[in-house]
């Protein structure tokens, strides 16, 4: 492992963006039978918001300091190669944006039910920077938690208080809503909706929390007797567990649908407990969440619910009864549908070599084994801020270089036109320019340039319609100078997909 981490560390990738001026001359366009390609690969951190431990850092800060701090860790991730950022937008029945269904944020103004002064959007804000920065932004909500123990004081705009019928009360301090009810699914269901409908992110997150843990309750029986009785006197013929399992079910379906009816291309993600059941596979024990949180994460893969899926691997790889490889081997075995399978890697603040080259070998072990769709998300974003010997090795090894998050084939198969690409050639540097028929499909631009025989390129964001490129780099005594023989331009839609590569010839 260590000399594999030498060996990529040594990677680097020359992007050759520079302002020059001189005589024009001439280029040829042509279709190459022998296109370019960039890596594809689904690098995102989540950004929580639950009790401030990634954003804000605390809560109460001007909307100035906000936005500063969102800011920094969107450059962090575009410096870094990542292409994708997952915020936490509702962390207890509140929300981090404007919204009429449920009250801003204790956890971003220091007061629940007030809204930033001066005012502003923060997840219009994110959305805006993020996709300026080349990044998909997708929004993270918890389904059920009404209030979380350190959420300090409930407020008169809070589910708790506006409908009493809906939440249980749970010995650790939480507040909960009951999933089986439907006035339950129905409040979850418009709140997703209303996010989708109003803005502009590329995915809708679920995490492991849907029946709470059991040691929120002092480990007692989740107390929803009173949903549960009337369920029997309807006639319900199910037993507690399988009632409890199918009210969650009925959720994640109901959304997939309705999220793909009003905007087909916003992907659905969960990420839940990383072992579905002790004995799944058979080396495997642990938390089971499907007979303690009711999350049957099996079945919503099974039946293809999903557009991404990150189970949460927070173990090493030969930790025997909680494998990495082994986990994600089984999981890759339940695809039926063949989605997205992206799992969830906890990285820590530990510096040691050994934890360096634990991240590097889940990285390149998830390429390994899901080589048509490989992607990773990190827990968390301040993992990686706050330890930058890892983020380091990260961006100097299997990060060098840029990423397209893999197509959603499922979801769109089109891929946008090509661009309309014009070029000037002075002594040193050539202009590239290019304009498209539709920018609405475009999320990003690809330039692809040729040295010596040897393609490379860069990732661009939505904004971005010119680059200036080197005509020849400096080569040693044996080779003269590397000179630029061939450059591209493509279009990328929000699902991945790329238009044709019509490529440059240079002529000097």
């Amino acid at each position: 492992m260590r000399s594999r981490l030498s060996l990529f560390a040594s990677v680097s990738v020359l992007l050759l963006f520079y302002s020059c001026s001189s005589s024009k001359k001439a280029v040829k366009t042509e279709v190459s039978s022998s296109t370019p390609h960039t890596e594809r690969e689904f690098r995102a951190a989540w950004v929580a918001t639950v009790a401030n431990i990634n954003w804000p850092s605390k809560p109460g800060l001007s909307s100035k300091e906000q936005q500063d701090e969102a800011i920094a860790l969107l450059d962090f991730l575009q410096k870094n190669n990542f292409n994708a950022v997952i915020l936490q937008v509702r962390p207890q029945c509140d929300a981090l944006y404007k919204s009429d269904l449920e009250p801003w944020s204790y956890y971003l103004t220091g007061q629940q039910g007030k809204a930033p002064d001066p005012y502003y959007d923060p997840l219009e804000f994110w959305v805006e920077e993020a996709h300026n920065r080349g990044l998909e932004l997708h929004v993270w909500l918890n389904p059920y938690r009404a209030h979380h123990k350190d959420g300090k004081e409930i407020s008169d705009q809070s589910v708790v208080k506006k409908h009493p019928e809906l939440v249980v009360y749970l010995k650790e301090g939480y507040w909960w809503l009951d999933p089986a009810q439907k006035a339950t699914q129905d409040l979850t269901n418009s709140v997703v909706m209303d996010l989708v409908k109003r803005y502009d992110i590329d995915g809708v997150h679920f995490d492991d929390y849907f029946y709470p843990y059991p040691s929120y309750n002092n480990n007692i029986d989740f107390p929803d007797s009173v949903s549960w009785t009337a369920y029997q006197k309807s006639g319900g013929k199910l037993s507690r567990g399988d009632w409890r399992r199918e009210a969650v079910n009925k959720l994640i379906e109901r959304l997939y649908k309705n999220i793909k009816a009003e905007k087909p291309w916003v992907k659905f993600g969960l990420s839940p407990f990383g072992i579905w059941r002790p004995g799944y596979p058979e080396s495997i024990s642990g938390f089971d969440q499907y007979d303690q949180l009711y999350a049957d994460a099996k079945l919503w893969l099974n039946k293809g619910w999903v557009d991404y899926f990150t189970p949460q691997l927070y173990w090493p790889i030969n930790r025997i009864s909680q494998s990495f490889p082994v986990l994600l081997g089984w999981w890759s075995g339940e695809n039926k549908k063949h989605r997205h399978l992206w799992p969830g890697i906890s990285i820590g603040r530990d510096t040691s070599i050994r934890n360096i080259n634990e991240v590097d070998g889940q990285i390149m072990i998830t390429r390994g084994m899901l080589p048509e769709s490989s992607g990773i998300v990190h827990w968390s974003i301040s993992s990686l801020t706050r330890n930058p010997v890892l983020t380091d090795a990260i961006v100097k090894g299997p990060y060098a270089k840029q990423a397209l998050v893999p197509t959603s084939s499922w979801l769109d198969k089109t891929a946008p036109a090509a661009p309309e690409v014009t070029t000037t050639q002075n002594l040193d540097t050539l202009v590239v320019n290019w304009t498209h028929p539709d920018e609405k499909d475009v999320f990003h631009w690809i330039i692809y340039r040729q040295y010596n025989n040897r393609w490379g390129y860069r990732i661009l964001n939505r904004n971005e319609r010119s680059a200036k490129l080197e005509s020849f780099l400096p080569g040693t005594p044996a080779t003269g100078s590397i000179y630029l023989q061939r450059i591209a331009v493509t279009a990328v839609d929000r699902t991945g997909n790329e238009s044709t590569v019509r490529v440059i010839d240079v002529k000097r």
